[in-house]
């Protein structure tokens, strides 16, 4: 999912994103909806959130930050 995605579904929850990362922003957007804020922390693919909206980037950040 793109950035502007991102902040289209942040304004749909009532958060303004500044200069938010997509990271942070994705978290606050998760804690909003009630959900753990837990995007991009799984380092093996063991999510159990199976109907997670952010569940492909998740895995695709979350290994981009193991290798900085």
């Amino acid at each position: 999912m793109n950035m502007q995605e991102v902040r289209t579904i942040a304004r749909d929850n009532g958060i303004k994103s500044g200069k938010l990362s997509k990271t942070v922003l994705i978290r606050t957007i998760q804690e909003c909806e009630g959900n753990y804020s837990c995007f991009a922390t799984e380092k093996y693919n063991g999510c159990d959130q199976m109907d997670c909206l952010w569940r492909d980037d998740c895995f695709t950040s979350a290994k981009r930050a193991l290798k900085m």
